[in-house]
C-alpha cells in the first residue's frame, strides 16, 4: 500500500497574529506623523496665502495714492476691479482668501498684538491709518497670531 503523506500549507494561527501585532505597532508609530504633516501644510498654507495678501496689499496702496483697501467690510477691493486716477486696477487676488487652519476668510481690524475673537485674518487698517499688514489666526476662538 502507498502511504500518502497530506502537506499541510498555510500559516499558523500564532503566525498570523505576530504579523497583526507587527503590523500595529508600525500604525501606531506612522499615524501621529501623517496628522502632524497635515497641520504643518495647512500652517505652510496660510503663511503663503498671508505673504500673498502682504504683497497684494502694498502693490493696491501703490496704486491707490498710499490708501489702505478696507478689508474689514469685505474681499471687494482686492477681488474686483477698482478705479483711481481715471485708471482700473486689480483684481489683485482671483478669488476671496480663505485660512488654511479655520476655513473662514472674516477679516477683523486689529493690531496684530492679539487675537481678536471670530476673525479669520487680523488686519491693521484702523480707518486707513494703520500698517496695512495682516496676519492669520489658528482659531477664530482668540487663537493664536500666525505669522
Amino acid at each position: 500500500m502507498n502511504a500518502y503523506r497530506t502537506v499541510k500549507k498555510g500559516f499558523t494561527l500564532i503566525e498570523i497574529l505576530i504579523v497583526v501585532i507587527i503590523l500595529g505597532i508600525l500604525a501606531a508609530i506612522v499615524i501621529p506623523q501623517f496628522t502632524n504633516a497635515s497641520t504643518q501644510a495647512k500652517q505652510s498654507a496660510l503663511d503663503s496665502t498671508v505673504q500673498t495678501l502682504r504683497s497684494q496689499i502694498a502693490l493696491y496702496r501703490l496704486q491707490h495714492g498710499d490708501t489702505l483697501p478696507d478689508l474689514t467690510v469685505n474681499w471687494n477691493p482686492l477681488t474686483g476691479v477698482t478705479a483711481y486716477g481715471g485708471q482700473n486696477w486689480g483684481p489683485y487676488m482671483q478669488a476671496t482668501p480663505v485660512n488654511s487652519l479655520t476655513n473662514g476668510s472674516v477679516v477683523k481690524d486689529g493690531t496684530g498684538a492679539a487675537a481678536v475673537p471670530g476673525a479669520d485674518f487680523i488686519y491693521d487698517y484702523n480707518a486707513n491709518a494703520g500698517s496695512g499688514n495682516i496676519w492669520g489666526t489658528t482659531t477664530t476662538a482668540g487663537g493664536v497670531i500666525a505669522p
